[in-house]
C-alpha cells in the first residue's frame, strides 16, 4: 500500500467495520458490557455545562466505551481536573470500538474533527500521514516508567517516530466455570488444544458449550484466530514481512482442528457475535468458557447480587482465568495495544500534547489503572510492580506480566500497514469462519492466501 492518502483503502477499512454497534455519546450516558446504562448525564445540567472557552482552548477526545464502566466514569471525572490544569475545555466522547475506524477515516478525509483519537493495535501506522509526531511525549514517558513493552514499539512507531502515545494493553484470557470443568473430570484448565477439545466436547453434550465469535468484531475474534494459526506453526509472512506464506501445511492443520473444535465444542450460534455477546452468554450460564478480557469476571463480582450461577451463588466465585492452550508450536496471544494519537489537522496540537502528558502523570494514570483491575495493563513496565496486584483476586493476577509475550499480526514479519489492512478486513478470521461453515480447510487457506497476496503484492 502506497500511503494513507489513498482514499479507496480508507473507505474499504471504514466499510469493513460499519457493522458495529451504534455510537454512544458518553456525555449522555455510560454503559456496561451488557449495554445497560450505569450512569446518565444531561448535557445541559449545571454539573456538565462547560465554562466559556474560545475554540483555541478546546480539546475534543474520542475513546472507546470501556468494557469496565468505572474506567469511563473515572476519566470523565478527571476531565474537569485536566481542563483546569492545562487551561482548556476538554470534551470526552466515547463510542463503540467497532465505530472508531470509520470515525477516524471520516475525520482525516474531511480534515476536521476531534483533536485526539483513541487507537487500537497498530492503527498509528495505518493513519500515520494524518497524525502528529508525538515522540517527545512518548520518549519522556518511556524514560520515566521503565520503557514500553515490545508490542508498543511495533504498534505505535513509524520509521522510528512515535505516531501515537502508548496508553495500555488489554489482554484476553479464557474465563471458565470451575465447577463445570470439575464435573467433566478436569481439575484445572487444559494446557493443550487436544485436551481442550476433549473437555468441551463433553461439556457441549451436556448443554454447556464453549463460546467463541468468528465475526467481524475487533477484539474477541482475531484474538482467537491469530493465536490459533500461530499455535499450529502457521504464519502470514516470512521474517521480511514482504512475502506471504500463509498457504502452508501448518495453517491447513490449524483450520482442520478449528472445524472439529467448532462442531464438537462450540455454540454454533456464536458465529457472528460481537465483543459483548459472549459476556452476556457467560453471565447467563449459556456457555462454559470463552476468550475475553477479565471484564466478565470483574462485572460479575461487582454485580454479585444480580449475576448468579446455576445454583444461585455468585457467578464470579465459580469463575477463573487461564491462558490459551498450546498447539504443536506452542501457546501465543494477540493482545490489544491501546494508544492516543493527535490529528495533524488539529489547531491545538500543543494543548493536546500537554493533555497526554497530564493523563500519564502517575497520580492520574494510577487512578484509571486501579479501575481496570487487570483488564488493561499499562503500556509501560513500571506498573507491573504496582501494589494493586497484591490486592487483586487470584484469577486477575494472571494478567500482570502476560503483556511481555504477546505477538502482533503480520507474524513472522513486522507489523506493517499491509498487515493492518489484512487485519481490518478480517481475512484470517474469515478463513476460519468459511471453514466451519463448510469450505474445505485447504480451500479456506488458499482463499485467505490469495486475499493477502492482493494486498501485499500491489
Amino acid at each position: 500500500m502506497a500511503s494513507l492518502g489513498r482514499r479507496a483503502f480508507l473507505v474499504s477499512c471504514a466499510g469493513a467495520l460499519t457493522g458495529g454497534l451504534g455510537v454512544s455519546r458518553a456525555d449522555a450516558q455510560v454503559t456496561d458490557e451488557n449495554g445497560e446504562i450505569v450512569e446518565r448525564r444531561s448535557p445541559s445540567s449545571p454539573s456538565t455545562r462547560p465554562p466559556a472557552f474560545t475554540s483555541a482552548t478546546r480539546l475534543h477526545v474520542v475513546r472507546w466505551v470501556d468494557f469496565i464502566p468505572e474506567a469511563d466514569i473515572e476519566l470523565r471525572r478527571q476531565m474537569a481536573e485536566a481542563s483546569r490544569a492545562i487551561g482548556a475545555e476538554i470534551t470526552l466522547e466515547t463510542i463503540n470500538a467497532n465505530d472508531l475506524q470509520p470515525r477516524i477515516t471520516s475525520a482525516i478525509q474531511s480534515g476536521a474533527g476531534p483533536d485526539i483519537f483513541f487507537m487500537l493495535h497498530n492503527w498509528a501506522q495505518l493513519y500515520s500521514n494524518g497524525l502528529v509526531d508525538v515522540s517527545d511525549v512518548a520518549n519522556d514517558l518511556a524514560s520515566a516508567e521503565n520503557g514500553f513493552y515490545d508490542s508498543c514499539l511495533a504498534s505505535c512507531q513509524v520509521s522510528g517516530r512515535w505516531m501515537s502515545v502508548p496508553h495500555a494493553i488489554a489482554g484476553n484470557v479464557v474465563v471458565y466455570r470451575k465447577s463445570w470443568l470439575g464435573e467433566a473430570g478436569f481439575a484445572s484448565y487444559p494446557k493443550t488444544w487436544d485436551d481442550a477439545r476433549r473437555l468441551f466436547a463433553t461439556l457441549k453434550r451436556r448443554g454447556k458449550p464453549y463460546g467463541q465469535t468468528l465475526g467481524h468484531t475487533f477484539g474477541d475474534a482475531p484474538s482467537f484466530t491469530y493465536p490459533m494459526l500461530w499455535a499450529f506453526g502457521g504464519a502470514e509472512t516470512d521474517r521480511s514481512g514482504r512475502n506471504v506464506i500463509l498457504n502452508s501445511t501448518q495453517a491447513i492443520e490449524s483450520v482442520k482442528f478449528m472445524q472439529a473444535f467448532w462442531k464438537e465444542c462450540c455454540d454454533e450460534g456464536g458465529l457472528a457475535w460481537d465483543d459483548t455477546n459472549n459476556n452476556r452468554a457467560f453471565h447467563s450460564g449459556e456457555i462454559s468458557a470463552t476468550l475475553n478480557g477479565p471484564s466478565i469476571y470483574i462485572v460479575a463480582r461487582r454485580q454479585k447480587d444480580r449475576i448468579k450461577d446455576d445454583r444461585g451463588g455468585p457467578l464470579w466465585q465459580d469463575s477463573d482465568h487461564a491462558p490459551l492452550p498450546a498447539g504443536p508450536a506452542g501457546s501465543y496471544h494477540l493482545f490489544i495495544n491501546e494508544s492516543h494519537a493527535i490529528m495533524k489537522y488539529s489547531k491545538n496540537q500543543k494543548l493536546a500534547k500537554d493533555f497526554l502528558r497530564w493523563l500519564h502523570r502517575p497520580e492520574n494514570f494510577g487512578r484509571w489503572f486501579q479501575t481496570q483491575e487487570g483488564f488493561a495493563v499499562s503500556a509501560t513496565k513500571k506498573w507491573e510492580t504496582d501494589p494493586m496486584w497484591g490486592r487483586l483476586d487470584e484469577p486477575l493476577r494472571v494478567l500482570r506480566t502476560l503483556a511481555r509475550n504477546t505477538r502482533i499480526f503480520g507474524y513472522a514479519g513486522p507489523a506493517t500497514v499491509r498487515s493492518t489492512e489484512v487485519f481490518t478486513k478480517y481475512i484470517v478470521t474469515d478463513m476460519y469462519a468459511k471453514a466451519v461453515q463448510g469450505m474445505s480447510a485447504a480451500d479456506a487457506v488458499r482463499w485467505a492466501d490469495t486475499q493477502m497476496r492482493r494486498i501485499y503484492e500491489r
